[in-house]
């Protein structure tokens, strides 16, 4: 085996947009209202192997906007990423999939949904950066809790 096969190798092979849904239920009624909305932002990350050394990693986006207690519109976006990633350590992937591929995917994400919000006929709505390494870090500390939760009582069963 030569050394050049042992290199790690990070690509980007392609960023898409995988999904992007829009709900007016309250249009155009709606467009009357004088009140500015209040926005509920919800964000997810995933990642998964397609082949050997290649993953998809998608970041989904939910933007609520309400006026009072009706819906103004409704936006979730989910933009996807396929990135090659081979020779990388074990203990260094998962924190490349769940951090590096979100922060290069959510650009593209954030601009999609800007534009649809536009275009719905509603003032753009920019989504804040976000620190993905932060986000990963409490997914971890979230799970590790879970798993801390579960352990008494799988030992209790036995």
């Amino acid at each position: 085996m030569s050394d050049e096969n042992l290199q790690p190798v990070f690509q980007i092979q392609r960023v898409y947009l995988k999904d992007m849904s829009l709900e007016q239920p309250n249009s155009p009624a709606i467009f009357l209202e004088q009140e500015a909305p209040a926005i509920e932002v919800a964000l997810d990350v995933a990642a998964e192997p397609l082949a050997e050394g290649i993953f998809e990693s998608t970041v989904t986006i939910t933007v609520t906007a309400k006026i009072k207690d009706k819906v103004a519109f409704l936006v979730e976006g989910k933009q996807a990423g396929i990135f090659e990633a081979r020779n990388i350590p074990a203990d260094q992937l998962d924190p490349l999939l769940g951090i590096g591929c979100p922060n290069i995917v959510y650009p593209y994400l954030r601009a999609n949904i800007a534009d649809m919000i536009t275009r719905a006929g509603f003032p753009p709505v920019h989504l804040a950066e976000i620190n993905f390494e932060v986000f990963y870090q409490q997914r971890l500390q979230a799970l590790a809790e879970q798993q801390a939760a579960a352990a008494p009582a799988e030992g209790a069963a036995h």
